[in-house]
């Protein structure tokens, strides 16, 4: 089913690179053991790539005036001014032929948030900062799903970041092509119940966006809808989210499942909604009533399988 190239960037190190200032790495076996089997991975060490040297000296984020530099904890060798033009030209060139990013927790360059910035004495810090590097990546490509290891850790978080990967993933390929309002509009129907599952006003703002078209700039309304999309896709689908889309999928089945099978599907999503047992196992019901009574539309509707299933991300949550 899944079939093209997805590519994603990463920090060298979690790839298992030995790229660190202590010549180690941080590789992380989700991203590489789990995730690597179905995407390829772009490898950025941003430290490195401004000609810093393996193994070198710590650096990190110092509030010199209004200014914040990255530097030795001893003020010298500011490398802030090379690691934002490294990241606007990745930003600018590379990264937009990526479906998504996991940046190195805690970086000075690369850490997507709640990054330490030293005062000049190097006596306290806040944890308001955001990578160099990290930041020109996600201020140039707003849509780009991005994620640091650590998060990835929190297995709504892990599902949620590579949902998004596949959702983006499939755009990308929609607009390679130009773009009509039909395809929009198919396009649309099958992400429904997902959208529904993580975000309802953005379910039917979009629907709405669409519903109302009339004609005009077709790419216009496309940017507002893929906005729109992964920014209401951004927010991990509540256990009471996905009740209210596993009960609008139940509907469909109303005149087909014996009093018996609709017992059976009640009561796998009340188990659900109790925290009893994962999402895979109502889903894994409704799917079995698909294939028994097919459904075109429902068939096209990735909330069934937004991703590979042997990733076994619905098993967690």
């Amino acid at each position: 089913m899944y079939t093209d190239i997805i590519k994603i960037g990463i920090s060298a190190c979690l790839a298992g690179e030995k790229v660190r200032f202590d010549t180690g790495h941080k590789k992380s076996n989700f991203c590489m053991d789990e995730l690597g089997k179905h995407v390829e991975y772009t490898r950025f060490c941003p430290e490195v790539a401004v000609g810093l040297p393996i193994p070198r000296p710590t650096i990190r984020q110092v509030k010199v005036g209004e200014t914040i530099k990255v530097c030795r904890p001893d003020g010298t060798g500011d490398v802030g001014q090379q690691l934002t033009e490294y990241g606007k030209k990745v930003a600018t060139e590379q990264a937009k032929e990526l479906s998504g990013f996991v940046f190195c927790a805690k970086s000075p360059s690369c850490g997507m948030e709640r990054i330490k910035i030293y005062n000049e004495a190097g006596t306290g810090n806040t944890s308001e900062g955001v990578g160099f590097f990290a930041e020109q990546i996600m201020k140039h490509n707003p849509l780009l799903p991005c994620e640091e290891n650590g998060r990835l850790n929190d297995m709504h978080l892990r599902e949620n970041f590579v949902m998004r990967v596949y959702v983006f993933k499939n755009w990308q390929k929609l607009v390679q092509e130009p773009l009509t309002v039909h395809k929009l509009t198919q396009f649309h129907a099958q992400y429904k119940y997902l959208l529904m599952a993580h975000n309802y006003q953005a379910y039917r703002d979009l629907g709405s966006l669409l519903g109302t078209y009339v004609g005009g700039d077709i790419n216009l309304i496309a940017d507002e809808y893929i906005l729109g999309l992964m920014t209401g896709l951004k927010k991990p689908a509540s256990r009471r989210n996905n009740c209210n889309t596993l009960m609008h999928l139940q509907g469909y089945f109303k005149k087909d499942l014996s009093k018996i099978e609709k017992q059976e599907l009640r009561e796998a999503i009340d188990e659900y909604r109790e925290g009893l047992v994962p999402l895979y196992v109502p889903l894994t019901l409704l799917k079995h009533h698909l294939k028994v009574h097919p459904n075109e539309y429902l068939a096209k509707q990735v909330y069934f399988n937004p991703y590979p299933h042997d990733l076994k991300l619905r098993f967690g949550i």
